[in-house]
């Protein structure tokens, strides 16, 4: 079978496994959507009409199957907390913020990651080297919610550079809107700069090892030259999948984020949905999370594929 076919059925087989599990998750988990959203004084027909309105009563096999291919329509059911309005609504104002948060905090992330890569492994052993590799250490061991907390204190309390918690719509303000996303995008982006540096020094660190290097260098050819033009191309095929899985934890695990910074993206939509038992949000939301992650990994391997025809055909 055709690699690219393969990778397809592998992605499609994935995405209706991710589905059926976290739909069944939600079945077992103690609870009653119904009776959070009336109250405990709803007497028992009022729980039941509701049920019903929402399609509760029905099979659980049938519910599944009526809600995966509503995934693929858009039709994915009405929220019980914020209901008459539909989850796709929901989902529609809130996933741009998301979006903009995870568009930003990757472009941080190639922008700072792959020049401090290059830079502090030009030399392995050098004072660069050493102090990037602590600075590195310790963003990487304090969670991204923490860092968010500090920058949200130190730039937005001590230095007034911003209103913590403030948001303005990008249809309002683009410019406004930016700068509410910026200092999110960096709490989110920090500790995964950190780890990407790491791994960028490590994959150069490597090739400056292999014979074509010392032998350009033999031509006389400078190290920043060697550097650029060829160390950095070849390292680039395992950073590549390196970046991949962190675009994939950035557009997928921003949820802590947006509540610290108080964004209305998909985070904090999750949080509220799980804490009312709105559960046709809440699967709509780790759908939106499996689809990011499987796509993305789905073109990394496509990407890799294509860079390096020479690596195994596998699954």
């Amino acid at each position: 079978m055709n690699y690219y076919l393969k990778k397809l059925v592998s992605f499609l087989i994935t995405l209706f496994c991710v589905a059926l599990l976290s739909f069944l998750l939600f079945q077992v988990i103690p609870g009653d959507a119904a009776m959070s959203k009336l109250g405990i004084e709803a007497t028992p027909e009022q729980v039941e009409e509701l049920r019903a309105q929402y399609g509760y009563d029905r099979n659980v096999f049938a519910r599944f199957f009526s809600w995966f291919g509503g995934v693929f329509t858009g039709d994915l059911g009405v929220s019980i907390k914020y209901g008459p309005m539909t989850v796709s609504e929901l989902i529609g104002q809130r996933l741009p913020v998301t979006i903009w948060l995870g568009v930003l905090s990757i472009i941080l992330i190639v922008l700072f990651s792959i020049p401090l890569g290059l830079i502090s492994a030009k030399r392995p052993g050098g004072i660069v080297d050493m102090v990037t590799d602590w600075i590195a250490q310790l963003f990487m061991a304090i969670p991204s919610f923490v860092q968010g907390i500090l920058i949200s204190f130190i730039f937005g309390i001590v230095f007034s550079l911003f209103v913590p918690g403030k948001y303005v719509s990008p249809t309002t303000n683009f410019g406004e809107f930016l700068q509410c996303m910026i200092f999110p995008a960096f709490a989110v982006a920090i500790p995964k700069i950190a780890m990407t540096v790491r791994f960028m020094k490590t994959s150069v660190k490597k090739e400056l090892k292999y014979d074509y290097v010392k032998t350009a260098k033999a031509k006389g050819c400078s190290l920043n030259r060697i550097m650029w033009k060829h160390v950095l191309k070849n390292s680039m095929l395992p950073v590549i999948n390196f970046i991949g899985l962190i675009v994939a934890e950035v557009m997928a695990g921003s949820i802590m984020i947006e509540k610290v910074f108080n964004l209305p993206g998909l985070g904090l939509l999750l949080v509220n949905s799980i804490s009312t038992r709105d559960y046709t949000v809440v699967q709509a939301i780790v759908m939106y999370i499996a689809l990011i992650v499987i796509t993305v990994n789905f073109l990394v391997d496509i990407i890799c594929r294509v860079l390096d025809p020479r690596q195994e055909e596998s699954l």
